[in-house]
């Protein structure tokens, strides 16, 4: 197969310039071929040191590019939805950032909208991609640790810069959002099912969004999984998958590529020996680019399709609701 699909960027974000667009370059059947920003000259200026065929001024001229086949948004948080929507309104498909909306009703709204386009639409958690997670939930499967019990996750990061969008309200900011969503996803991924109820404690920083959150799923098969994520805690980004008979550590989770060989460690108990289980270096964008170019080429939907991304955003909710009523919240 010899066909490309045509990638554009709404924006000139860091994030796209330093990690999704050499991903494109790098996938079997994708290209870069045009950029936008709501400054001419800034795409002009980018997508000449990037080496992309085409810029535009606007998103809207992006959108209307008959050259483009899917559009890959990476706008802060709350400007998704109206994005994304216009990007089905266009007849284009879609590679969304994390998270996909700001709560389960926009999700709804703008899956909704790709399906009855008949466009492809995806949230854009690389990780799942990695053969590292999968696995993990092969394992799982397998029998592996036994029975499973317990999925304990966490990301978090120091945000030290006092004018970061994840900081405003107004534009989605909080740690659940920005990190805070891969745990959850996590958790699902590995359950295999929807979590039954949550409970949660939240801590909320003087600009009204949370930077510390801790919070505690119940799935189905007498399951529980404990996430956290923060803004004001140090770089951790792990997970542990703990069975009946041992446990499965990932203490480097969301973020697998090339630049490092990522590993699974199998732990049985403290009086035994760990295994290491390692995948090579492998560019977990990259092979989330793909997954999304051969959904397009070949008429199906992306591994993890846009539905996937109203659970997601249904567990968020709960969490919020949960923290602010002190109560648990059934689902």
């Amino acid at each position: 197969m010899s066909k490309k699909v045509r990638w554009g960027i709404l924006s000139t974000a860091n994030h796209a310039l330093k990690v999704l667009v050499p991903a494109i370059g790098e996938s079997e059947h994708g290209e870069v071929v045009a950029i936008a920003s709501r400054d001419a000259a800034k795409a002009n200026q980018t997508a000449d040191e990037h080496h992309i065929p085409a810029s535009h001024g606007s998103y809207e001229a992006l959108l209307a590019d008959p050259n483009v086949d899917v559009i890959y948004i990476p706008l802060p948080n709350g400007l998704h939805k109206e994005w994304a929507i216009r990007t089905a309104q266009a007849g284009k498909h879609c590679l969304c950032e994390k998270p996909l909306a700001l709560n389960a009703g926009e999700a709804e709204e703008i899956v909704a909208a790709f399906r009855s386009a008949g466009k492809k639409l995806a949230e854009a958690f690389q990780w799942r991609h990695h053969p590292q997670c999968q696995h993990v939930r092969d394992s799982v499967r397998a029998g592996d640790i036994g029975d499973l019990r317990l999925i304990e996750a966490g990301f978090s990061f120091m945000l030290n810069r006092p004018n970061d969008v994840r900081w405003d309200p107004a534009l989605g900011g909080g740690a659940l959002y920005d990190v805070g969503c891969y745990p959850i996803s996590l958790a699902r991924y590995i359950a295999g099912a929807e979590p039954l109820a949550v409970t949660a404690q939240i801590h909320w920083n003087k600009s009204g969004v949370d930077d510390l959150v801790a919070a505690t799923l119940e799935f189905p098969g007498e399951i529980f999984a404990t996430i956290n994520c923060a803004f004001i805690l140090p770089l951790r980004r792990y997970y542990e998958v703990v069975g009946t008979t041992g446990s499965l550590m990932v203490p480097r989770a969301y973020n697998p590529t090339s630049a490092f060989v990522a590993q699974v460690v199998r732990r049985e108990d403290d009086r035994k020996k760990n295994k290491k289980f390692k995948f090579g270096r492998k560019n977990s964008y990259a092979l989330m680019v793909e997954d999304f170019n051969m959904a397009v080429l070949e008429n199906r939907d992306p591994l993890f399709p846009g539905e996937d991304g109203i659970g997601n955003m249904r567990v968020i909710d709960a969490i919020f609701q949960a923290a602010r009523e002190g109560r648990t919240v059934k689902l």
